[in-house]
């Protein structure tokens, strides 16, 4: 439940994104230069309050910068961030290739006041974090920002983090972590496990590891955790490509929703000798490094998209790997309307490695179910029922009841033996009596819909194009 100082901050600190947005100042550009400013001003309270050493260096403080107005002030804005995106540890992965992105005087100067006005440190872990976590959840619905897609809904995050249920002393990592919210997640769940100091030390410190390519979702991943008091002295977010070499380290725990789609235009190739197939399709490689980074007997749960389940060829290599070399035991079917990006149907692949697939239960949270970001969005509560049927403490102790006494229900399972069998080794599958969806969509989603069909068809046919091409030369 949001405190009294949380949602009045929040308000205030999306009031004024408000106005600025009016200035053409964007608000995920906003929520960059609040962190860096934060990160200061933070920093100046430690060495007022508690007669710490500053971790800036002098000349580029929070002092420096708020006795300043006009032309000084951006100057001397512009050569901090300038000087602190080439300090090391977690100044340096902050302030990573910063920028200072709100260029008339007057509306920096709105940022530092509201920030100034309040006392940072002395507020909870949990309220600072909160406030910050609540404002990237308010960026990500905002579609002109386009943040939607580094947001996965909180409440399928918890339910993901609940079954796979990771434990002090567990290593995690989420090779494309966004703004943190799995990392998070992992770290609300183990923190109370033990009282011991040096299972909490290295919780902090040590058990969390996230990769982004993107320097600006860098910084609000780092300061996402920073403010809940992880890596607050080495950031536990690196600003790196996952896909480009092979891991460094191995993890217990993996907790992901890889980016969809193809790569970004500019990214180096993919040639991992450590992949057991090589391909474009970026969901199948990002599937691939995290089967690579698993220790024998680690875990995982990542969301991916249908295309992961059916496409042939390379995804086809790659579930017969994981049927037969991992334990795949569960497949968790997601309903449309529960990310930024319109129309996505996605999965999350529950799967051991070192253990071979028995039996795949799937739960269809698909047909049938309506959900909308702005009038319906899915709770946690939505999933209570796959959470309260997974059985994460022993998955062997899930009934064969759960199917026979409703043989329409949303749960069932298949062996291996005859998901080996199906063409191209398809796991799409759905066994419930399907209504047409289309009926309750607006004509906006609709509209969306098909032109979503419309555009994979445009890719489909492009990708046929340069294929031909290559035949013909």
């Amino acid at each position: 439940m949001a405190t009294n100082k949380e949602t009045s901050l929040t308000k205030k600190v999306w009031t004024l994104a408000t106005t600025l947005s009016g200035q053409g100042i964007g608000f995920t550009d906003y929520i960059t230069q609040l962190t860096y400013l934060l990160f200061l001003k933070m920093d100046d309270e430690n060495v007022e309050t508690f007669g710490e050493d500053s971790a800036i260096p002098e000349g580029y403080r929070w002092k420096d910068l708020i006795e300043l107005d006009g032309l000084d002030l951006i100057n001397q804005y512009e050569e901090t961030l300038k000087k602190l995106s080439e300090e090391e540890n977690l100044i340096g992965t902050i302030f990573v290739k910063a920028q200072n992105k709100i260029d008339k005087p007057v509306y920096l100067r709105k940022v530092i006041t509201l920030i100034d006005e309040e006392q940072w440190l002395v507020m909870d872990g949990d309220v600072k974090g909160a406030i910050y976590e609540s404002i990237l959840e308010k960026n990500g619905q905002d579609k002109k920002s386009g943040a939607g897609q580094y947001f996965t809904p909180r409440s399928l995050i918890s339910a993901m983090v609940d079954v796979t249920r990771p434990q002090i002393g567990e290593t995690v990592c989420d090779p494309a972590c966004g703004t943190g919210g799995f990392l998070l997640a992992a770290y609300d769940y183990m923190k109370n496990q033990s009282q011991d100091k040096a299972k909490r030390d290295f919780l902090r410190e040590k058990a969390l590891t996230g990769y982004d390519n993107t320097a600006l979702v860098v910084t609000l991943a780092s300061m996402n955790l920073y403010l809940h008091g992880i890596g607050t002295d080495r950031s536990p977010i690196l600003c790196e490509d996952s896909l480009e070499k092979q891991p460094q380290k191995l993890v217990d725990v993996i907790l992901a929703n890889p980016p969809f789609g193809t790569r970004p235009a500019g990214s180096v190739d993919i040639d991992r000798p450590d992949f057991y197939v090589e391909t474009k399709n970026n969901q199948l490689n990002f599937l691939q490094h995290i089967m690579v980074m698993l220790k024998n007997t680690g875990r995982a749960a990542v969301v991916l998209p249908d295309n992961v389940l059916f496409e042939g060829g390379a995804g086809e290599t790659i579930r017969k790997e994981m049927l037969k070399n991992f334990n795949l035991h569960t497949i968790l079917r997601l309903p449309t309307g529960i990310f930024y990006a319109q129309g996505v149907k996605a999965n999350v692949l529950f799967f051991k490695k070192g253990e071979q697939t028995r039996d795949v239960w799937f739960y269809d949270y698909r047909t049938g179910i309506k959900h909308t970001l702005a009038t319906k969005p899915m709770m946690r509560h939505h999933l209570d029922d796959f959470v309260a049927c997974y059985h994460a403490e022993d998955i062997s102790q899930r009934k064969e009841t759960y199917c026979e006494e409703n043989p329409n229900g949303r749960w069932r399972k298949y062996p291996v033996s005859e998901l080996l069998k199906r063409d191209k080794t398809s796991l799409d599958i759905s066994w419930i009596k399907q209504t047409n969806g289309d009926d309750d969509m607006t004509l906006a989603e609709l509209m969306q819909t098909i032109q979503q069909k419309s555009e994979n068809i445009s890719k489909a046919v492009a990708q046929l194009q340069e294929l031909l091409k290559g035949i013909e030369e």
